[in-house]
């Protein structure tokens, strides 16, 4: 299984569980965001993790940004790293 590390690109969280600037190495545990976030970013981190790779225009790469469905309050990029 891959490595997926996930960035905070942006945050005006309403709940204040992230900040831009926090990262998370993802090791099987759900990181500490939102339900809602977690929601729209785990089918990309799980494509990661298998070592898939995802659309992004006309290329594919090993990386996705994801904005929060409530607005957009919180984006975060996610990407593969090596151990």
């Amino acid at each position: 299984m891959n490595t997926v590390k996930l960035t905070v690109l942006e945050s005006r969280c309403r709940d204040r569980l992230c900040s831009a600037g926090d990262t998370f190495i993802l090791d099987g545990r759900c990181p500490p965001i939102c339900q809602e976030l977690w929601h729209a970013a785990y089918p990309y981190v799980f494509t990661l993790q298998n070592g898939a790779s995802l659309d992004s225009g006309d290329i594919r790469e090993t990386a996705f940004t994801c904005r929060c469905p409530d607005g957009g309050r919180v984006v975060i990029h996610g990407e593969t790293i090596s151990d």
